[in-house]
C-alpha cells in the first residue's frame, strides 16, 4: 500500500508543479500520518461505545464498534517482560522493563493487562538430547513436577534467554514445546506454572505508599499491584513469599505502536528512484486498506506545509472532510 500512497501524493503535487517530495521526507510524513490515524482509532472507539450506550449506534453492518475493535486488536500483543535483575539470587526485587523496541521488540502505546506467574515447577534442569520442538531431560520427572500444557519453559542459557509454551507432556522426561529453543545439548532451563497465575493492578507511585501502610490495603500474593516509572515496572508485594523476578514470570498484554513505514527504493542513473520492496528495511503501512485515502490526505497536509503551498494543505483537509469523514468528524 505504501507505494500506492506515495504515487497518489506525487500525482497531486505534480499536477500543478507544486514541488517534489524526497523519499526521506515522504517516510517522515508517512510515519506521522500513520501515528495520527492510529491514535484516532482509540478516540473513535470511545465515541462509538458512548453512542451504543445512548442507543445511537446501529447493529449488523452498521456496527462500528466491531469494525474499529477488530482494527485495534491487530495491534494487541502479549509478551513476557524482561526482568531488570536477571538471576536467581535477586529474590524479591520484582522489577521488569516495560515493553520497548530494545526489550520486547514492540513499543507499548497502552498496557491493558499484566499477569504474574509466581510458581516455578523445575528450576535447575538441563537438556541432554536435541529434538526439534522438544525439551528432553533424562534426569527430570515432568509428571511428578506437575508440568501441564500451557506452562512456560525458559532456556536461560541462550543469549538472550528464550521462552516456549508446553504443548504436550510426552512422558516424564520429554515435553513438546511451541518453539525450537534447545538447539544444543547442555542448556539450562526452568519451567513456570501457567496454571497458578494472578492479575496485577496498576496503581500510581504515590498511591502505593499509602496502600503499603495498611495491612488491609497492601498488595498481596493474591492481589498484587504494580507501578510504572520511566522504563521500569515494579511489582508488589516485595517479599520472599511472592517472587516474580525471572523471564516468563510476568506477561503484559498491550497495544503496540504500528511499525514505522519506510518506502525503499533503488536509484536509477539519471532518473527517478524506483520502488524496491526487497530491501531489508522495507516496511509497509499497518493500516487497513480502507484508510489509504486518509493516509494520502494527511501526508498531503504535511507536504503543503513543507513546500509552503497552502493550497495543497487546504485541498487535503477539504477532501478528508468531504470524501471520507471519520466518525469523530460526523459527531
Amino acid at each position: 500500500m505504501i507505494n500506492s500512497v506515495r504515487n497518489s501524493v506525487l500525482s497531486v503535487l505534480n499536477k500543478n508543479n507544486y514541488g517534489y517530495i524526497s523519499p526521506s521526507d515522504f517516510n517522515l510524513y508517512a510515519k506521522q500520518a500513520q501515528i495520527e490515524l492510529f491514535e484516532e482509532y482509540f478516540s473513535n472507539y470511545n465515541k462509538v461505545v458512548n453512542a451504543e450506550n445512548s442507543r445511537a449506534s446501529g447493529s449488523d453492518y452498521a456496527d462500528l464498534n466491531k469494525a474499529i475493535g477488530e482494527t485495534l486488536e491487530y495491534f494487541l500483543v502479549s509478551d513476557f517482560l524482561i526482568p531488570f535483575d536477571y538471576d536467581f539470587t535477586n529474590v524479591g526485587r520484582n522489577r521488569f522493563y516495560i515493553p520497548s523496541l530494545t526489550t520486547t521488540g514492540n513499543e507499548a502505546y497502552m498496557i491493558s493487562k499484566v499477569v504474574c506467574y509466581p510458581t516455578i515447577l523445575n528450576q535447575n534442569g538441563t537438556n541432554d538430547t536435541v529434538q526439534a520442538f522438544e525439551l528432553v531431560d533424562s534426569f527430570a520427572d515432568f509428571v511428578t513436577d506437575g508440568v501441564q500444557p500451557g506452562d512456560i519453559v525458559v532456556n536461560w542459557s541462550a543469549s538472550p534467554p528464550q521462552t516456549a509454551i508446553v504443548y504436550t507432556v510426552i512422558n516424564a522426561t520429554a515435553l513438546q514445546i511451541s518453539a525450537d529453543i534447545f538447539p544444543v545439548v547442555g542448556d539450562d532451563y526452568y519451567i513456570i506454572s501457567a496454571q497458578n497465575y494472578v492479575e496485577s493492578e496498576k496503581v500510581s507511585s504515590g498511591k502505593i505508599i499509602s496502600l503499603n501502610l495498611s495491612s488491609l490495603t497492601a498488595p498481596s500474593s493474591m492481589f498484587p499491584a504494580y507501578t510504572q516509572e520511566y522504563s521500569l515496572m515494579q511489582i508488589y508485594p516485595i517479599s520472599s513469599t511472592f517472587v516474580v523476578s525471572l523471564l516468563g514470570q510476568l506477561q503484559a498484554t498491550y497495544f503496540r505502536y504500528p511499525k514505522e513505514p519506510k518506502w525503499t527504493y533503488i536509484t536509477l542513473s539519471g532518473g527517478e528512484p524506483s520502488f524496491d520492496q526487497s530491501q531489508l528495511d522495507y516496511q509497509d503501512f499497518e493500516m487497513p486498506q480502507e484508510d489509504e485515502f486518509k493516509l494520502v490526505m494527511k501526508i498531503l497536509q504535511y507536504c503543503g506545509i513543507s513546500i509552503r503551498e497552502i493550497e495543497v494543505a487546504q485541498f487535503a483537509i477539504a477532501q478528508e472532510q468531504h470524501e471520507q469523514p471519520t466518525f469523530s468528524q460526523q459527531q
